[in-house]
Order: C-alpha cells, then structure tokens, then sequence
C-alpha cells in the first residue's frame, strides 16, 4: 500500500482556521507561503507549533503547508498546532496518546462574547445615574 501525498488536518481558535497538508519530509514548515518563524513573530508561538512534533519525538520527519485565515496571529498559531496534531493522528493513530498527553489535541473553544443591547460591551453597562 502506497503513503498518500498529503494528510490534511484542520485546526481552529478564536476566529482563525489552519487547513494543515502534512507530508513525510525533512521539517520545513510553510504558513500562508512563508516560512514559519518569518510568519510568526514570538517565541511562544514558534515553540507552540513545534510541540506537537517533540511530543511524538519525531521533530524533523514531516514537512507541514498551513493555509491560515481569520483572527490574529496568536489566533493563526494555535490553530496551526491544532491543524498539525490532527494531521498527524490522521497519520498514524498511535501518535494520539502522546499528543492527547501534552495538550496538542484540545481545541481552545474560548471565543468572543458577544455584545449586549442596552450594554456598552458584552459584560460592561453604561454608568448608571440615580439622579
């Protein structure tokens, strides 16, 4: 039986969605068309997208290509990482328990509240005045 070409994995956080296409290869790692850690401007969100391959010990052995659209880059980041754990469950199943383990396969279903009538914000009222 033949590998397939790509696996494809899809991750979201807040408003952003990855569509993940992961490939056997040496590690190179593309967001939108460029490199990752040109894409990404902080550590923690480098670090963050690492971490699903040093949690199955296997950092340079897939190449990944993310589409990302929507939200911000933190948003961008996770949803990589989340896209990418996926993709590599999809990959071979006994990858799961140890992604399961270090976090990567939780999708952060945190988003914004929505704002209220008779309110400034979601949660903030306007300054109330007795007299």
């Amino acid at each position: 039986m033949t590998e397939p070409t790509y696996i494809w994995g899809t991750g979201k956080r807040k408003c952003a969605i990855a569509r993940v296409r992961l490939r056997r290869g040496t590690g190179k790692i593309e967001v939108n068309g460029k490199d990752f850690k040109e894409y990404f401007p902080r550590e923690k969100q480098i670090i963050g997208i690492l971490k699903p391959f040093e949690a199955i010990g296997k950092p340079n052995d897939f190449d990944v290509i993310a589409d990302v659209f929507g939200g911000g880059v933190a948003g961008h980041a996770d949803a990589v990482k989340l896209g990418i754990s996926r993709a590599l469950v999809a990959f071979d199943a006994t990858f799961h328990r140890p992604l399961k383990d270090s976090g990567c396969l939780t999708r952060d279903s945190r988003i914004k509240e929505r704002k209220k009538y008779g309110q400034k914000r979601a949660r903030k009222k306007f300054q109330f005045s007795k007299r």
